[in-house]
């Protein structure tokens, strides 16, 4: 029997190749049925989009969705699995030397306005799906859960530094500051009368200094005034 190293060098590579294009089909087949699923969700609302609705969207058979998604509420938790995501890598950024904890922070805020701001609509059916379909709440509820965890590490991390104000916890800012991030998302998703991201850094140049500790805080009135 001849071993696999005895094929020809490009029946080898064929052989080698299979197992890399089948894993980029499976993902461009789950990202084009994800893809779908928002564009109708923000288009019909969660509630009203049914899972024939998004095979026939993506143009795939309803087993194929399955075999990606066990429910239509596993497309929302995916789409809150990414934000997550960018806090968890927000973090280790926070870990690094070379950067500033209250530069990551900052960064994060924004960069989950940008990653929100694609369609007002989608938010609103994300938002109404929260409100009114138990599973998808409880999902929900266990995603901001991790979220605020991840969060209030990178402001345990800012303490360390000593760049974060100490007199309240780390949890303790780490939630209030995912709540006023909420709520300038639910206000655009509302009123989205101009871009999410611009609206997010006004909101945070305003709301950061209150994060910073005294020494922080200090030294940046001198900068401002030496200038």
């Amino acid at each position: 029997m001849k071993s696999s190293s005895a094929l020809p060098s490009t029946r080898r590579a064929a052989v080698t190749a299979q197992p890399n294009r089948r894993e980029r089909r499976r993902v461009e087949t789950q990202e084009r049925i994800y893809r779908a699923a928002l564009r109708i969700f923000a288009e019909r609302g969660y509630l009203e989009t049914t899972v024939e609705d998004i095979t026939e969207a993506a143009d795939v058979g309803k087993g194929t969705f399955f075999n990606y998604f066990p429910t239509k509420e596993h497309v929302l938790a995916t789409y809150g699995e990414e934000r997550v995501a960018a806090i968890e890598a927000a973090l280790k950024r926070a870990h690094s030397a070379n950067h500033s904890v209250l530069a990551v922070l900052k960064e994060l805020a924004t960069d989950l306005a940008g990653q929100s701001s694609q369609s007002p609509d989608l938010l609103r059916s994300i938002f109404a799906a929260h409100l009114s379909c138990a599973p998808v709440r409880a999902e929900f509820q266990n995603r901001l859960q991790r979220a605020r965890r991840v969060l209030a590490e990178i402001f345990a991390v800012g303490q360390e530094t000593g760049e974060i104000r100490r007199d309240r916890s780390a949890a303790e800012l780490a939630r209030l500051t995912h709540l006023i991030l909420m709520g300038v998302t639910i206000a655009w998703a509302l009123n989205p009368d101009s871009m999410l991201r611009k609206s997010s850094e006004e909101v945070w140049d305003l709301f950061f200094p209150s994060l910073c500790a005294d020494s922080t805080r200090k030294g940046k009135l001198k900068r401002k005034v030496k200038r």
